[in-house]
């Protein structure tokens, strides 16, 4: 069952002020980062809710990010709604599109389950590219921002934007936590662990997973919409494969079901590429390199490695404990 832990508030609380504070300091091109980070660390955040505590490694969350960006790109472009229905109607679609995914998908397992995934993103892919109506590989331009001019708020200065999609973030992560923390949540990782067990506790599996991948679907759609407001342009590279290996990449990174690392290896995958890529251009080989160690060493991301050693200390120093008793036990040996 997920639940916050202090390193997972303390993590969570200074990612959010060193983010505002970053975003009051920073010029135009770390603006430009801070708000990748923010559009990347709510997709992986989807993604977590699905792979990390549903057991569904997913492939097609790049095409969610980029049905959401879509649809508020045609309601706002094509049939000229206002920026926030269109938000709100682009972000269920989303959630309903990541459901029927999710019920589709249900009963593959494994590797059977990432292919499946795969193959309904490159559809979308497909679909999109080819589809004049959408832009094809032309893309669509000219999308709008929302006008808070009423509270006093230009969202066309790239600092307000930033924190209007930190808002967003934060929003987007407590309602997975809480997702999680439900009943549907909690009946989620319990699919994961034994779905014949559940199924026998007349549990229906495959009902609970369609939920996970609908609410997954809404969080990856709230990416999409932001991505779209922040380039103010979209294609059809949005809905590629390659953007949901990536996502899988930095939550594999950050620490798999833990909701927080994800975010972590947000910061850090944003950060490595920009960075690096200053001074090589083959800055996907320092993060293959930081991956296989990060697998190789058998730690849960960066994020799970500290927690997991933490969590040891504090048992080791609780007397009467399995991890204190075998202490003693080297010793008294020794």
């Amino acid at each position: 069952m997920f639940r916050h832990t202090p390193l997972r508030i303390v993590t969570l609380l200074a990612l959010v002020a060193g983010m505002i504070v970053a975003a009051f300091t920073a010029g135009y091109f770390g603006l430009e980062i801070l708000a990748e980070i923010i559009v990347l660390a709510i997709l992986v955040v989807a993604l977590d809710l699905v792979a990390g505590f549903g057991g569904m490694v997913s492939l097609c969350h790049g095409a969610l990010l980029g049905f959401g960006a879509y649809a508020f790109a045609v309601l706002t472009g094509h049939f000229g709604w206002d920026a926030f229905p269109a938000m709100a109607a682009a972000i269920a679609l989303t959630g309903m599109t990541g459901w029927i995914i999710g019920a589709i998908c249900s009963g593959s397992h494994g590797i059977y389950f990432i292919m499946v995934t795969l193959a309904f993103g490159q559809m979308a892919y497909s679909f999109v590219f080819g589809s004049t109506f959408l832009g094809g590989d032309d893309g669509l331009g000219g999308i709008s921002r929302p006008d808070l001019s009423a509270i006093g708020v230009n969202l066309n200065d790239s600092r307000s934007f930033v924190l209007y999609a930190l808002v967003c973030a934060v929003i987007a992560y407590l309602f997975a936590a809480a997702f999680l923390r439900s009943g549907v949540g909690r009946s989620l990782v319990g699919v994961k662990q034994s779905e014949q067990r559940m199924r026998a506790l007349g549990l229906v599996p495959w009902r609970t997973k369609a939920h996970a991948f609908g609410v997954s679907g809404l969080i990856a759609g709230l990416a999409g919409v932001l991505a779209a407001q922040h380039i103010m342009y979209i294609s059809p590279g949005l809905l590629s494969w390659t953007v949901s290996g990536e996502a899988l990449v930095v939550v594999i990174l950050g620490g798999l079901g833990t909701l927080v690392g994800p975010i972590v290896g947000a910061v850090a995958f944003v950060l490595i590429k920009h960075e690096v890529s200053a001074i090589t251009p083959y800055w996907h080989l320092v993060v293959g390199v930081i991956l296989i160690a990060v697998v190789m060493s058998r730690a849960n991301g960066m994020f799970g490695f500290v927690e997991a050693r933490l969590e040891a200390r504090r048992k080791r120093s609780i007397p009467g404990s399995k991890a204190t008793s075998d202490l003693e036990g080297e010793v008294r040996d020794a």
